[in-house]
């Protein structure tokens, strides 16, 4: 029985049934074999920002990643953006009393009047009033006395009063729900898990709560109003903070006298409840903080960026903080920063706001500072532990499927659409991003199984697919997660996953970064995955799209500087290796061996290509060509051209690269099958070469040089030959030194011993039936104490050793 038989019954079991342990392990020898090849080389991006340099997006187009921010820039009081959303008009419809003067006509003086234009008020270029946040325009706090409990009521109204535009939000509504039931409670706010629900009722139906229930005056602290906390807890930090002026300098010192400061008003209204947006005076909190944004100090301004964002701003407010944390994420010097802050929490708090639409470029540039971050593996960890690729996820959803819809006008609609494309784009290529960073983490691994990613990414690509950008972050992601083995299966489960791969390498096939991750992730999922392999083949025109790339590629470019060929090369060792996984399949490796254009391909490459200069992609076009002779029925297009074939090999096994000599061995030990290549072989003196390299120490070596000489061995003119040569000492040798851990190749070796011996004469009998009488002793072999291990080796030896080796041994006994 030749090798091509035994490997042709092996086949046959692969595909029709459940493999066994020993098919396992005698697939990994036989010649037909997935190949293996290393990641594309991303190299990090030089400079922190929001789209990197070899982005798709043209510069005036897209956000910018550089810009500068001042307290100026900031609004106070801040203000909510409209929703966009009608709201029901309030049952209560209060009236204004009219008083009358003794005639019976409306007293005019006592009707109220807008408020008059400030002097200092000013209109910007864009027609929008301008305030001046600098430390003369801004309110003081009043200066702290020991006094300061007991202020005189003009004192207190003048802090406790808003501001204009602060009373035309007064009604805004909050996450909180925070009512006051008269203008006479305006200004007496508690918090509300310290008022019984009975309290809670009364305020709510407009009638105040004679007492608190269960108070005392022991617990004065916890009982005063609002008014009284204010003054005794937040006032004298505000007065500190008060104090600095942005416009002197900042010493170190300084800065971290601020930044204590800002923590501990944090603090204050945290332990009060007045976070958010329920505080009265929260309008001259974020002044007072607005202003120290000038100092220019990074570590100030996270400080800053915490406290402001628990302040629940909004609008433009809200935008130019994420601008900020973006602008000091920048920095990788500044990453220890975030360590030791907790703004990371807030920045992922806003991932999840429910109206992304709403609060998109604040969006952007806190995912962006995200992407960036991740960029370090600590604080990369710190994030996974938080369920950051969830959060992005989850995010992601929201921008595919919740697309506002904001326009009856068909015309305009399509128009916002489109807006609101490139927009959710702008967000997903941070997003998209920030996962590439995270994928480099190995405990990344089970949040991106558990939570589907890969069925989200390839949402994604569908949903972007023109976006360049967004469609190599996720190659990436991609190509990195399915070098192991769980991703990949994973991967190669989500529908449509290779259909979408090759429509992406047919309608990007120049973009070569893309291309190249694309068939390097698909060259993974077919070395794994018998669907894998059905999914490309079936896939009207998915075989010509992967040709189609193979031409374009293989031809020298018009502008040799924009195709570099490196870069060229690295694609056709992916895509070459990609049709070698995919011919293991029996349908689909006679319909690649029956290709006419994919084997003149291969051949070109072996003829233009030097071993030396190219041995990877040599080599693996080799493989393939090796792979696809396995297959040698009648419309076989590597039978048909054995001849030419056979040159080229030959140079490649005469070469200095011994994976070439190899390949070309493991070639012939398939095409020697053929009469024509058997007498090919031996006019050119090549079994020579191939019985030295039985003496090699490498077991691969020795196991493709008995594949030739099987073959070889069954031409009896060839028998003496190989007899000449010392064969059969050779393989006695090589059946002591290997047979014990291998049993496959032991199996090989006795199968090439038992044709040699057909003329009726065998050489070292003695030496032979020795070795065999022990190794078909199962008692006397020494097993591992593995039991897995074992288990496969004792499966191996029993199903594919044994047999030959009782024939082989009853042949010797007869000489």
């Amino acid at each position: 029985m030749s090798l091509m038989e035994l490997q042709h019954e092996k086949s046959e079991r692969v595909y029709t049934r459940r493999q066994t342990s020993a098919e396992i392990v005698s697939e990994a020898r036989r010649s037909l074999r997935t190949l293996a090849t290393q990641r594309p080389f991303t190299p990090q991006e030089k400079h922190r920002q929001l789209f990197g340099e070899s982005s798709s997006r043209a510069r005036d187009g897209r956000p910018p990643s550089a810009f500068s921010l001042h307290a100026r820039n900031f609004e106070a009081p801040d203000s909510r953006p409209g929703s966009g959303s009608r709201l029901s008009p309030l049952e209560h419809k209060p009236r204004l009393t009219v008083f009358r003067d003794e005639d019976g006509r409306e007293d005019e003086a006592a009707l109220p009047k807008p408020p008059a234009e400030r002097e200092n008020t000013r209109r910007d270029s864009g027609g929008c009033r301008a305030r001046h946040l600098r430390t003369s325009s801004i309110n003081r706090l009043p200066l702290m006395t020991s006094h300061s409990k007991s202020l005189d009521r003009s004192v207190e109204e003048r802090i406790d009063q808003p501001e204009e535009g602060e009373k035309q939000h007064c009604a805004d509504v909050t996450g909180h729900n925070t009512k006051a039931s008269s203008e006479a409670d305006r200004h007496t706010i508690t918090k509300s898990s310290r008022v019984p629900q009975s309290a809670q009722n009364d305020v709510s139906s407009g009638s105040k709560p004679d007492a608190y229930h269960g108070l005392n005056d022991t617990d004065a602290d916890d009982n005063m109003d609002e008014s009284q906390y204010w003054n005794s807890k937040v006032l004298p930090v505000l007065h500190e903070i008060e104090s600095f002026a942005p416009d002197d300098g900042a010493s170190e010192e300084m800065v971290g006298r601020m930044c204590h400061a800002c923590n501990e008003l944090h603090n204050a209204l945290a332990e009060r409840g007045m976070l958010g947006r329920q505080c009265k005076k929260r309008s001259t909190i974020l002044r007072s903080l607005f202003r120290l944004v000038d100092v220019g100090s990074d570590r100030l301004n996270l400080t800053l960026a915490k406290l402001i964002l628990a302040l629940n701003v909004s609008g433009n407010n809200l935008v130019n903080i994420c601008k900020l944390v973006f602008k000091i994420s920048r920095n990788a010097s500044n990453d220890t920063l975030f360590f030791t802050s907790s703004v990371l929490d807030s920045l992922l708090s806003l991932l999840q706001c429910e109206d992304v639409w709403s609060k998109s470029e604040a969006v952007l540039y806190c995912v962006g500072s995200l992407k960036l971050l991740s960029g370090n593996s600590a604080l990369a960890s710190l994030l996974l532990g938080k369920d950051f690729i969830g959060l992005l996820l989850l995010l992601s959803k929201r921008l595919i499927h919740c697309m506002p819809q904001t326009s009856f006008n068909v015309t305009n609609h399509r128009a916002e659409g489109e807006g609101q494309h490139i927009i959710a784009g702008h967000i997903l290529v941070q997003v998209t991003a920030a996962l590439r960073n995270i994928a480099d983490q190995s405990e990344s691994r089970p949040s991106f199984l558990s939570s589907k990613a890969f069925v989200t990414l390839c949402w994604i690509v569908e949903n972007h697919r023109n976006d360049i950008d967004i469609c190599i972050n996720v190659a990436r992601i991609f190509s990195k997660l399915s070098t192991y083995t769980e991703c990949c299966y994973a991967l190669a489960e989500t529908p449509h996953c290779c259909i979408l791969f090759l429509d992406l390498l047919g309608k990007h096939s120049r973009k070569q970064d893309l291309v190249v991750r694309l068939l390097f992730t698909l060259g993974n999922l077919t070395a794994k995955s018998i669907e894998a392999r059905e999914r490309v083949y079936e896939e009207e025109g998915g075989i010509d799209v992967l040709l189609d790339l193979f031409q374009v590629y293989q031809r020298t470019p018009s502008h040799p500087e924009q195709h570099p060929a490196p870069e060229r090369e690295d694609i056709l060792i992916k895509l070459i290796r990609l049709l070698a996984n995919l011919a293991i399949h029996p349908t689909v490796g006679t319909a690649l061996a029956a290709n006419p254009l994919c084997v003149q391909l291969l051949l070109q490459v072996l003829e233009s290509r030097c071993v030396q200069e190219s041995e990877e992609l040599v080599i693996n076009a080799a493989a393939t060509i090796n792979n696809l002779s396995f297959y040698q029925g009648e419309s076989s297009v590597v039978r048909s051209q054995h001849k030419h074939i056979s040159q080229l090999l030959l140079k490649l096994l005469l070469g200095s690269s011994m994976e070439g000599v190899l390949e070309a061995t493991r070639v012939f030990g398939n095409l020697s099958q053929i009469k024509d290549v058997r007498r090919f072989i031996v006019q050119h003196k090549v079994h020579q070469f191939v019985v030295t390299l039985i003496d090699s120490k490498n077991p691969d070596v020795c196991f493709s040089a008995c594949g030739v000489l099987i073959n070889l061995s069954a031409d009896s003119e060839n028998r003496a030959l190989l007899r000449v040569e010392g064969t059969t000492q050779k393989l006695i040798d090589c059946l002591r030194d290997f047979g014990s851990q291998d049993w496959h190749l032991a199996a090989v070796v006795c199968q090439t011993l038992w044709n040699c011996s057909l003329d009726g004469e065998m050489q070292h009998s003695e030496e032979l039936l020795k070795i065999l009488r022990l190794y078909t002793d199962r008692g006397l072999l020494q097993w591992p104490s593995n039991d897995g291990v074992r288990q496969v080796q004792e499966a191996c030896w029993e199903l594919l050793f044994l047999p030959v080796a009782e024939r082989l041994r009853q042949l010797g006994a007869v000489f």
